[in-house]
């Protein structure tokens, strides 16, 4: 089982490669204002994590999801569910 820790660190090692150049990723980080993410970049965001996790993620999540802790939260929902 994940634990939500375990999904978090994930998380944060697939978007550091995302982030500009010298911003930190952490749970606090959003998407949009500190990471600069348009509609495409979260696409290919959300692809690498369906792709990492071997899930779907139900794109009706995505409007409510503004930090990274949001993003893992909804992650171990959805593992959970599996």
């Amino acid at each position: 089982m994940n634990t939500y820790e375990d999904i978090l660190q994930e998380v944060i090692a697939l978007l550091a490669p995302l982030a500009p150049p010298g911003r930190r990723v952490a749970e606090e980080t959003d998407f949009v204002a500190d990471l600069e993410f348009d509609s495409l970049k979260v696409m290919g965001f959300v692809e690498k994590v369906e792709d990492r996790f071997d899930i779907s993620v139900p794109l009706n999540l995505l409007p409510d999801i503004r930090t990274v802790r949001d993003f893992a939260v909804q992650l171990q929902r959805l593992l959970g569910e599996r």
